[in-house]
């Protein structure tokens, strides 16, 4: 995946093609998930919780994103699209998470991406649970103004920075 997440960003390939890939990681990975041991190297990388926010629909980034950092080795919960900001806490809390990452495909769900953070300070989480984000309209001025531990550009760029984050 991550050599189609190369191609992507060169323009060699395009959406559709991402998308294949992408299902066709995703059944691998679920075919092999129970045959690997507990304990196994997805605990190890990291627990990331992926959605995107309430009030957006779009979920091919978020779900391409879920799949490679998946077969990156982290043990990820994609928790889906029109996620509710008190779910994304919920489920962090449920699965021990050390990040959240926050999907927004629309300018008017993006303050959904801050109002996530803004709830991990409130529950005394946000020194724990690092926060990445990604979407069309965010950018790292977003992040920076918001709070977020790092913005992500793509899919590629989203398991090199939460590596990065969680090693």
């Amino acid at each position: 995946m991550n050599e189609v997440g190369v191609r992507f960003e060169r323009g060699k390939l395009f959406l559709p093609h991402v998308m294949m890939a992408a299902d066709a990681m995703t059944a691998g990975v679920n075919a092999l998930k129970d045959l690997m041991p507990e304990g196994s190297a997805s605990s190890k990388m990291g627990v990331i919780v992926n959605g995107t926010v309430e009030g957006d629909v779009h979920d091919i980034g978020k779900s391409i994103v879920s799949t490679m950092l998946q077969s990156a080795g982290f043990e990820v919960h994609d928790i889906g699209r029109d996620v509710p900001i008190r779910n994304f806490i919920e489920k962090a809390k449920e699965v021990n998470a050390d990040m959240i990452g926050l999907s927004a495909l629309m300018t008017t769900t993006l303050p959904g991406q801050r109002d996530v953070i803004e709830l991990l300070k409130e529950e005394g989480l946000r020194d724990k649970v690092k926060v990445m984000i990604g979407g069309a309209p965010a950018t790292q001025a977003w992040a920076d103004k918001i709070g977020a531990d790092c913005y992500a550009e793509n899919a590629s760029e989203a398991v090199t920075k939460a590596k990065e984050l969680l090693a």
